[in-house]
């Protein structure tokens, strides 16, 4: 009983400190602990980007927006040192299994290998695909922006369940995701097809040749 406690003391100071951090970040809370959190301190992203959200709703999209950039940013740290050390840094952490799964989704698409794990919640391993990023030589360029991409997909969904059913659902969060998990999963799949397909049917009407009066495509005249 004494053991539960002091563990529920812990967590009533920790929860007072992180509230107290947000009065003082004022909007550029999401930011900020989404740059520690990624820069190897683990921080309650989801529940800071949840009570933002909450508290005022019309900021939501400028809210998931910096909390993913400092989700991006905040990787670049990791991404040094996986990028300096090399197979032995990431070999150290997982199986040599795991690691031969997560080369061949690099080479399969570097870009969704990465975004796809930044999408999920806890407890997913992110910063392990993060190191395989580095390891595997992904473009930086890329790498910034798939975190990004997929961070903000998290974000956006946890707050539009958090303005329909309250800032309750952040306890419940991970756990839907674990027991429907190849549900959500298709649904992003789904989602992510979709956007893909608008895209790429947006660029190649951008790329047509208009036809002539005749119904011929129009030529250009070589002097």
């Amino acid at each position: 009983m004494l053991g539960l406690k002091r563990i529920g003391h812990i967590l009533a100071r920790y929860t007072a400190w992180i509230l107290g951090l947000m009065k003082v970040l004022g909007p550029w809370g999401p930011f900020v602990i989404a740059f520690a959190d990624s820069a190897l301190l683990g921080m309650p992203v989801d529940f800071i980007v949840a009570s933002y959200v909450y508290q005022d709703r019309r900021r939501m999209l400028l809210y998931v927006a910096m909390a993913s950039l400092g989700s991006a940013l905040g990787s670049i740290p990791l991404y040094i040192i996986g990028y300096l050390g090399g197979e032995k840094v990431l070999r150290k952490r997982i199986s040599e299994e795991r690691f031969l799964k997560i080369h061949q989704s690099f080479e399969r698409n570097e870009f969704w290998a990465l975004m796809f794990p930044g999408m999920l919640p806890p407890p997913m391993p992110f910063k392990v695909f993060v190191l395989g990023a580095a390891v595997f030589e992904m473009r930086f360029r890329d790498f910034l922006f798939a975190i990004f991409a997929g961070r903000f997909v998290r974000f956006l969904v946890l707050s539009v369940l958090v303005i329909f059913f309250g800032p309750q659902i952040i306890g419940h969060f991970g756990g839907i995701f674990k027991h429907h998990w190849m549900l959500l999963s298709g649904a992003i799949l789904e989602a992510g097809l979709i956007l893909w397909l608008l895209a790429r049917t947006r660029r190649s009407k951008k790329n047509a040749v208009p036809p002539s009066e005749n119904g011929v495509k129009t030529q250009h005249s070589v002097n």
